[in-house]
């Protein structure tokens, strides 16, 4: 009886799904090729790659900060623009130099790419998806190891590109955009608190997308100097704060994303 009822309800499930038209996702990983050829079909012609990080950031807050917090700003990214997708996040770039260390990979976890992989890695994704059918090729990128290699590729393709209609539009501004640090001062928190790595800012943003991934027991204050990988004040972070701070990245995306469309 317990299978019957199992077979019944898998059934039933497939059976909605297939009258429910595409799946309410923008992520390409959790389509199917069939249902990427009708999107298609249907217009959407914007795809996002957002590169991400695997990288120490203190003993409060995950490994995959980065990931967490740009897939949750590629959603928004992608629904607000319509007729756009986001590629599978990519994860392994340039951390710093492995013997001897430097930078992250001081720190154990943290997993670094030569530049030069990374840079392939964007290339032929962006190669794969102009195949397709993909006119708008966005590079969006939540941590800074990622930017250069990102600028680099968008204008080699762009300059091999330039006699047909697929671009590469590299959106910097969700990284270097000052206006949650700038919000915050005016609140009264202190640069030193704000930091500059896994804290205040960083540690908020992580909260308002995936609070699970933030140990609260373990945070240390690391204003006085980098501390364990903390820069600022992570205590003086809250959900609250963090939804401010990813409606800051998202619009700065989106009206940079929008003006390199507008100029083109």
């Amino acid at each position: 009886m317990k299978n019957n009822l199992l077979v019944i309800l898998a059934l039933a499930s497939l059976t909605a799904h297939a009258g429910s038209g595409m799946p309410d996702t923008v992520f390409l990983e959790e389509l199917t090729w069939t249902e990427v050829r009708d999107a298609l079909a249907a217009g959407t012609r914007n795809i996002i790659i957002p590169t991400a990080g695997t990288e120490q950031n203190g003993p409060h807050v995950v490994l995959g900060k980065h990931k967490f917090r740009m897939n949750a700003g590629a959603d928004r990214i992608a629904r607000k623009l319509g007729n756009t997708l986001v590629a599978p996040i990519v994860t392994f770039v340039p951390e710093g130099d492995i013997d001897p260390p430097s930078g992250h990979m001081r720190y154990p976890g943290t997993i670094t790419t030569p530049e030069p992989i990374y840079r392939g890695i964007l290339e032929y994704t962006a190669r794969s998806l102009k195949a397709h059918g993909f006119i708008n090729i966005i590079l969006i990128g939540d941590s800074g190891g990622n930017q250069e290699g990102m600028k680099a590729v968008a204008e080699m393709l762009n300059e091999e590109w330039r006699d047909v209609e697929a671009r590469v539009l590299f959106v910097s501004d969700w990284y270097t955009s000052t206006a949650f640090r700038e919000w915050l001062k005016d609140r009264g928190f202190t640069e030193n608190e704000i930091g500059r790595h896994a804290g205040l800012s960083d540690t908020a943003s992580l909260m308002a997308v995936a609070p699970q991934h933030v140990r609260v027991d373990k945070m240390i204050d690391g204003q006085a100097k980098d501390v364990d990988g903390v820069s600022g004040d992570p205590s003086k972070a809250s959900i609250e704060l963090g939804n401010v701070g990813m409606d800051f990245l998202v619009d700065a995306a989106l009206r940079q994303l929008e003006q390199m469309m507008d100029d083109s």
